[in-house]
């Protein structure tokens, strides 16, 4: 609860239970991870703890950018949707173009969001999806756990994705998505070849179902802790004063998006 410039009393947004993070997630797999610290970097955590500080947060509240690209049927949707609505649809459509869901949470005290951007994974969309592609603080590769071609192909989508972006500014992930239909003997296998992968990219890797659930939260939280993290540490070295992510280049993507066609901003699954 604060005053804003008018000197009206304004309190926080509400943000659900389910989106509070108070300790810092742990990875996957020590294997393929970023960070392997338990803790939050010191200087977010003394941000975290200013009373006053916490309240220009909410005040100056941004997001990050995420964008999930893959092969067609991977489950980057099904994925999206899992941890956004907490559904799981069988049947579906290929996504048409691109869509895009932001997720509202509490870390540490402080507010941030996730834009999460769902790309079309059919050649014939590539070039409507790369377009936003740009401004990317987190790329998320899927791969589809039980058809390991699609591993294979992440390397080109991560290749696309980041001629749109600096190396330097991005977190990269690997998810390998559809574990229910393994059993843990062939799921081992494949994460040990998805975790040489994912050392190439400077990847974390995630294993999911999207099916029951497992692992979808947990990564997700993983996602937003650190892209949130790494928002305060820049703009500290930047001397922003306690500002959270890049809001303006999303603020433009978002606008371009709105004013896409109707035909490009079909809701489907991927």
């Amino acid at each position: 609860m604060h005053n804003n410039r008018n000197g009206m009393l304004l309190f926080p947004p509400t943000v659900s239970k389910d989106r509070v993070i108070s300790d810092f997630p742990k990875f996957y797999t020590p294997e393929a991870s970023l960070q392997l610290k338990k803790d939050w970097d010191i200087r977010a955590k003394s941000i975290c703890k200013d009373r006053a500080a916490r309240h220009q947060l909410w005040d100056r509240q941004k997001m990050s950018k995420v964008v999930v690209v893959g092969d067609l049927n991977v489950g980057k949707t099904c994925l999206i949707n899992r941890f956004c609505k907490d559904v799981f649809e069988r049947d579906y459509k290929a996504t048409i173009g691109v869509d895009f869901e932001i997720e509202r949470f509490e870390i540490s005290g402080g507010p941030f969001s996730l834009q999460i951007w769902d790309t079309a994974g059919q050649e014939k969309f590539k070039c409507i999806a790369s377009a936003y592609y740009r401004g990317a603080q987190v790329v998320v590769t899927v791969f589809d756990m039980a058809d390991i071609k699609t591993l294979d192909h992440t390397r080109q989508w991560l290749e696309e994705a980041m001629k749109e972006n600096d190396p330097d500014s991005c977190f990269i992930f690997l998810v390998g998505t559809k574990t229910d239909l393994l059993p843990i003997e062939e799921i081992q296998r494949t994460e040990k070849d998805a975790i040489k992968i994912a050392k190439e990219m400077h990847a974390e890797f995630w294993a999911v179902s999207s099916k029951t659930g497992e692992n979808v939260q947990g990564f997700f939280f993983r996602v937003a802790a650190l892209a949130f993290e790494n928002c305060i540490v820049k703009d500290m070295e930047n001397g922003v004063p306690a500002s959270i992510g890049r809001g303006d280049s999303v603020k433009s993507d978002r606008a371009t998006l709105e004013q896409g066609t109707p035909h490009d901003m079909k809701r489907s699954c991927c």
